[in-house]
Formats: structure tokens, C-alpha cells, sequence
């Protein structure tokens, strides 16, 4: 704690994933260890459907009747199966002479029930003792011999099969899958975020780990119709893949709160009064068994909790990364604004009237930029008349002055910026190379920046700008310009 501290700051206080000591009990529809709380009843003939489904429905029943029907389906078998040995010896009258040694009974040595059940058991278990046999005589000991066999071998795909599958059903993997206790709301990236962490408690990996989350509450529609126990999907990064996970160490995952989120008018006081539930369903593949497994958890509403965050739980060692699972709950506050996202939008609306919903979708730079660039223009706008001509003869420019290359023009939206023209193609027209020849006097002179107009209160005289003008001329104008003032 004292190492989170120094790191965040001691205004950050550690605190449980409970809000307070009096939680509103309430029933839920996805438990925390991912029981759903649904129950069918008053099915009437639809019952049979799960017969028309035999494997299924064993396989779905509770361990201790799995066990049961196990241990039943065979202790029938074995006496029914033993009962019809005993039935061919008692009608062949083996059983009245059992040490006749020159009668040939169906089965040697069996005299009685119990006798007949070791028999089909020796047969069954393939143990052949060797000292109760079928003979050569007994054409219906023969047939009754080849359906135990085959009835045998289909009580033991059946069962056996239903017994393995059982015990290799992926439910228990679900168990090493860790989901937090509490759900919070923060800021990530300057945006408010519903988040949760899950960690796998296995080395082995899962392959293709999804997860996904639905936002469970009850609404009525503008027609009137209530709707139980609505569905919603929460976005936790579909469109970006950020739902496709590699689940090696803790991760924290993420739902953005915009104006598609069905928490977009959710705050902290209206959190109190809210009833919601958000269940969170992660799959994949078992690395281990090739198997799809799935793991649910469900959040109430009060096991959101606001201005918090989780606390780091991963430390670098010597050679290898740690996870310590201690802090794997834990949570500390920061600081958080109470508003919902859509009041937020609505003060920056309203602090800000004179921007644009078209200079909404522009980045923060664009609109600097653009705020620079006007401040240009105003700046013009304070320039001598003389220079503002010239400025403005460069702007008329004919159609064939305007066709020309320009390589690297570094176009610069701040004040002090000066504009470049490196390279100006060559036009055959004499009027209009005289005019890019103008062009190409030193900008600084032309566009001087606000903070050097600002300094220079007492501006020089028109005279000694057209001097100095006259001396960055190039040879041709200024004999053309000398003639034009004589």
C-alpha cells in the first residue's frame, strides 16, 4: 500500500470492492459464479423432448444421479442377463443333474442362481476362469451368448461415454477463471469508462478468448409495452478487436460511456437509484482439451462503484513477471467528475457557443490552427496601404500564374511563421513573369508578424518603405518602377 502511495499520491485511499456495510439484496438473473436463476415450469408435453435427447439430459443431470443411473443400469443388466442363463439351465433340467458325468448340459457346472451370475459375469468382464463354460450342445446358450455380448457393448458405449464426457466437461476449467468483485467507473484517456478486471489462474492459455457483456434492466417502450428484463449489448471493444483477448496476466476491460452507451445519462447520483444488471460472458478454447469454455459473472448496481480504480497487480522480477492475486480485488479512489457524460457534453456546449457543430468532429490542433490563421488575417488587415496593393496583386494572380509546382511549401498557421516559395516554374508570358518576379520578394517585409508590428508604434514613413521595397526589387522592376515615378 504504501509503494501504491508513493505512485499515485497520498490523496488516492485503497478501499474493498463494498460500498458500505447495508447492500440491497436483490434477486439476480446471472449468480456470481454464473448459475443463471431461471427455472421452466408447466412444460406439459413438451417433457418428452428431453427423452427424444437421452444423452443430453444424462449428461446435464447432477453427479449424484449420474452415479445412480450408472450403478443401476448395470446391476439390472448383470441380473436380468443372469436370470435368462438360469432360465435355459432350468429348462433343460441342468440344474437336477449337476454331477452326472455323462449328461452334456448348456453351461458346464452351473447348478443354481448364483452360479449362473458368475457365469454372465465371468462372460461380461471377459475373466474366463475356466471353469464354467457354454457347450457345443446348447444352440440358445449360443444366441443368448451373442446379445449379452452386443447389449454389453452398448451399455458400456452408452454409460461409459456419458460418464467420460461428464467428467471432461470444461465447467470446472471455468473455475481458475477470475472475475472481480466490484465493477468501476473512472476516467481512461479522458473519457469515463466502465471497467472490470479477469485473470486466468492457469499457466495453460485459452485459446480464442472472447468476452463480451449484456446490460440487463427492465423498460417500457414509447408504445407502452413493458419489456422484462431487457438485453442490451455493451461495447467493450468489438469494432477495435480489444474484445479478443490474451488472457496470459490480469486484464482490465473496458466499456467507453458515449452517446451509444446505454450509460450515457448515468451519474453518480443516479447511480443510487438505478437497477440494473451487467453479466459478463467470456469464452474460449481450452488449450489443454481443444474444448469451448465459457465463464460468467454478473455486477449489480451496487457493485459499481464510482471514482474508483483497480490497483496494479503486476511486478516485474528477476527474469519473469509477477502476479500478485492479493490486490487482484483491490480498488482506490480517484478523482472522478459526478456527471454523467451527457451533462458534461452539455456545460461544454454551453461554455462554448461560438464553436461550430461542424468544428466538433475537428481535432484540438485543427481548431488551433484554424483560430491561428484568422488572427493572419486580421494582421493583414493592419499592413501599410502600399503593401496591402501589393498583397493583393499576389492574390490576383491570372489563371496561368496559379498553374505552377511547388516543392516543400511549408504553409505555417502561426503568427511568426514565415511563408515559403522555394521553387516557381517558368511562363512565357512577359506581363506575367513581371508579376512573379514581384512574387518573389523577401516575405519578411511583406508579412511581418503581430508581436514586431506591435513593438514598432511609431511606424517609418511611407517614403522609406518604398525604399527599402525598392532595394529588394529585382533589377527589371526597379528600372520599370523609376520610370513609372518620373
Amino acid at each position: 500500500m504504501s509503494v501504491v502511495r508513493r505512485k499515485f499520491g497520498d490523496e488516492y485511499q485503497a478501499v474493498g470492492p463494498a460500498r458500505s456495510g447495508t447492500r440491497r439484496e436483490r434477486q439476480r438473473f446471472v449468480d456470481k459464479n454464473g448459475r443463471c436463476n431461471v427455472q421452466h415450469g408447466n412444460l406439459g408435453g413438451e417433457s418428452s423432448r428431453y427423452l427424444s435427447d437421452l444423452f443430453t439430459t444424462l449428461v446435464d443431470l447432477k453427479w449424484r444421479w449420474n452415479l445412480l443411473i450408472f450403478l443401476l443400469t448395470y446391476t439390472v443388466a448383470w441380473l436380468v442377463m443372469a436370470s435368462m442363463w438360469w432360465g435355459i439351465a432350468y429348462l433343460r433340467g441342468d440344474l437336477y443333474r449337476p454331477h452326472d458325468d455323462a449328461y452334456s448340459p448348456c453351461v458346464a457346472n452351473v447348478y443354481n442362481f448364483p452360479s449362473a451370475f458368475l457365469f454372465f459375469i465371468e462372460t461380461e468382464a471377459t475373466i474366463g476362469y475356466g471353469h464354467r463354460y457354454i457347450t457345443e450342445r446348447c444352440p440358445e446358450g449360443i444366441v443368448l451368448f451373442l446379445f449379452q455380448s452386443l447389449l454389453g457393448s452398448i451399455v458400456d458405449a452408452f454409460l461409459i461415454g456419458c460418464m467420460f464426457i461428464k467428467m471432461s466437461q470444461p465447467k470446472k476449467r471455468a473455475e481458475t477463471l477470475m472475475f472481480s468483485r466490484a465493477a468501476v467507473i473512472s476516467q481512461r484517456d479522458g473519457k469515463l469508462c466502465l471497467m472490470f478486471r479477469v485473470g486466468n489462474l492457469r499457466n495453460s492459455h485459452m485459446v480464442s478468448a472472447q468476452i463480451r457483456c449484456k446490460l440487463i434492466k427492465s423498460r417500457q417502450t414509447p408504445e407502452g409495452e413493458f419489456l422484462p428484463l431487457d438485453q442490451c449489448e455493451l461495447d467493450v471493444g468489438f469494432g477495435t478487436g480489444a474484445d479478443q483477448l490474451f488472457l496470459v496476466s490480469p486484464l482490465t476491460i473496458c466499456h467507453e460511456i458515449n452517446s451509444k452507451s446505454p450509460f450515457f445519462c448515468l451519474s453518480q447520483r443516479s447511480l443510487r437509484s438505478e437497477q440494473f444488471e451487467i453479466v459478463v460472458i467470456l469464452e474460449g478454447i481450452v488449450e489443454t482439451t481443444g474444448m469451448t469454455c465459457q465463464a460468467r459473472t454478473s455486477y449489480t448496481e451496487d457493485e459499481v462503484l464510482w471514482g474508483h480504480r483497480f490497483l496494479p497487480v503486476m511486478s516485474l522480477e528477476d527474469g519473469f513477471f509477477r502476479v500478485d492475486y492479493s490486490q487482484f480485488h483491490a480498488t482506490f479512489e480517484v478523482p472522478t467528475p459526478p456527471y454523467s457524460v451527457k451533462e458534461q457534453e452539455e456545460n461544454l456546449s454551453l461554455a462554448s457557443p461560438l464553436i461550430s457543430p461542424d468544428d466538433k468532429n475537428k481535432t484540438r490542433r485543427e481548431q488551433v490552427c484554424s483560430f491561428d490563421c484568422i488572427d493572419i488575417t486580421g494582421e493583414k488587415n493592419k499592413l501599410p496601404v502600399k503593401l496591402q496593393k501589393i498583397s493583393s496583386r499576389k492574390e490576383d494572380l491570372p489563371t496561368k500564374a496559379l498553374k505552377m509546382s511547388s516543392i516543400n511549401t511549408g504553409k505555417t498557421c502561426s503568427t511568426g511563421d514565415l511563408l515559403k516559395i522555394q521553387e516557381i516554374s517558368p511562363i512565357s508570358d512577359g506581363d506575367d513573369k513581371i508579376q512573379l518576379n514581384a512574387l518573389k520578394i523577401n516575405v519578411k517585409a511583406l508579412t511581418q508578424s503581430t508581436s514586431n508590428l506591435e513593438l514598432q508604434k511609431n511606424p517609418p514613413s511611407m517614403r522609406t518603405l518604398e525604399m527599402r521595397l525598392e532595394d529588394n526589387l529585382p533589377a527589371k522592376l526597379r528600372k520599370m518602377n523609376s520610370g513609372h515615378l518620373c
